[in-house]
């Protein structure tokens, strides 16, 4: 195995791990808190994940860049993530039937303020490993980020099969997958901190990547993400629970999707392995404004699929519905993502991706879930039938379904993007060694 097949292999590795910790509680925790009364409560759960998503990866992201390497940053963030998490499952096991939304809440906020951040520390280490070893990450990342995929959806099954899509032990699951994380993290390849001798103010607390903001096509592109970060985890916070309540239909009270939810969301994640590996001809032929598109109308098909379907008859709906979440996430994060770090000074990498977990899982998935919990609670929640709650779910399918359909229009309306005779950034091309044989159009704007 030559040195580049090696670090290729450490880094799908890492990713396994990375996504298995999430994939383990992401999909089924809303599962679990409505068997113990917090059925209310579950956006707060999927919010919290978007508050600490403002905060936390940008801080922890300027001290990677700064001071601690990002490899030994991921170590330290997950090993504080796990025991969280294991605190979290212990309370849930002692306090059985009686679970109290504070003391959850609490630590399972504490949990995720701390993993979060992992999720861009993992592409800091792996964009920085790959351009290290002259590899172009435009084709190089998306087969590694793959295997993250595979993790959470091998996470998903086991939580499944196992009857821990309804119980705490889901957490301790997660936890599990942390601590091995947090103790292979430390063998990855090392990422250079730039220590500058002579920095403003701005750049030491690396705000220097809110300078992508000066660029208009940038700062359009940051806020469209946003937007449609709004979308996120709408489906993660309420698809489980959408489908497990079908159960009280008499209709479909035996029918197999109905008590194996996990399962059949687990096309979700198996249609994103495919279209991961989808990305770099798609960016390479259509650039970031058509791959954008198309995951913002993919959002339109899922949450209308969602709407339109059922475990019966209509099960070909759900499929569907899964089918094109995997152009709906990865289309969105991991280009994203791409075009963020393409656009970006390598001395800022890991702040820049910060910045971009700020305005998707942070300002736009905080606003979503609270958008979406005071949906369903209104239309679903609030009704007294089984068969006026299911109306009230597709209802409330629909109403996401057109909220992307409005950002997918605006968005063909005003982001412009010059695709013919793409560059590198200038910096990340002389670090890669490339010229310029990259995906994006430098930035005009930017002064070395």
């Amino acid at each position: 195995m030559n040195s580049q097949t090696l670090l290729k292999t450490k880094l799908s590795i890492l990713n396994f791990l990375e996504f298995a910790v999430w994939g383990s509680y992401l999909i089924s925790l809303g599962n679990y808190l409505s068997t113990v009364g917090l059925s209310e409560q579950i956006g707060w759960f999927y919010t919290v994940q978007g508050f600490v998503s403002l905060i936390m990866p940008g801080v922890i992201g300027i001290v990677a860049d700064r001071w601690i390497p990002a490899q030994k940053m991921l170590s330290l963030c997950q090993l504080i993530a796990a025991c969280f998490m294991i605190a979290a499952g212990w309370y849930c096991a002692g306090a059985g039937a009686e679970v109290h939304f504070g003391p959850l809440f609490t630590l399972y906020t504490c949990s995720v303020a701390f993993y979060m951040p992992t999720i861009s520390l993992a592409n800091s280490v792996a964009y920085s490993a790959l351009s290290r070893a002259g590899l172009d990450t435009v084709r190089h990342f998306p087969p590694i980020r793959v295997f993250g995929t595979v993790g959470f959806i091998c996470a998903m099954l086991f939580v499944n099969f196992t009857g821990f899509q309804s119980t705490y032990a889901q957490l301790f699951t997660s936890a599990s997958f942390g601590l091995i994380l947090a103790l292979y993290s430390l063998i990855m390849p090392n990422c250079p901190v730039n220590k500058g001798q002579s920095k403003s103010l701005a750049e030491s607390l690396g705000l220097d990547a809110f300078v992508l903001f000066k660029t208009r096509k940038m700062a359009i592109f940051f806020i469209f993400s946003m937007l449609l970060g709004v979308s996120l985890q709408i489906t993660n916070s309420y698809g489980n629970v959408f489908i497990t309540s079908f159960s009280n239909v008499a209709a479909y009270a035996d029918n197999f999707f109905t008590k194996n939810a996990n399962l059949l969301i687990s096309l979700s994640q198996i249609s994103e392995t495919l279209c991961i590996l989808l990305i770099p001809m798609c960016l390479k032929r259509y650039g970031i404004k058509g791959v954008m598109l198309m995951a913002m109308f993919a959002w339109v098909f899922r949450f209308a699929f969602f709407g339109l379907g059922n475990p019966g008859s209509g099960v070909w709906l759900f499929i569907l519905s899964m089918i094109v979440y995997g152009i709906a996430f990865d289309f969105f994060n991991v280009s994203g993502s791409l075009y963020v770090d393409q656009q970006t000074r390598p001395e800022i990498r890991s702040s820049a991706q910060g910045l971009f977990m700020i305005m998707t899982n942070g300002i736009g998935a905080s606003v979503g879930t609270l958008c979406a919990q005071a949906v369903v609670n209104k239309l679903v929640f609030s009704q007294v039938t089984p068969e006026a709650q299911m109306e009230g779910w597709r209802i409330s399918w629909y109403c996401f379904a057109g909220y992307a359909l409005v950002v997918g229009v605006l968005f063909a309306l005003i982001f412009k993007d010059r695709h013919a005779n793409p560059n590198l950034h200038p910096q990340r091309a002389e670090e890669m060694g490339q010229g310029s044989s990259g995906f994006v159009t430098p930035d005009p704007q930017y002064k070395k």
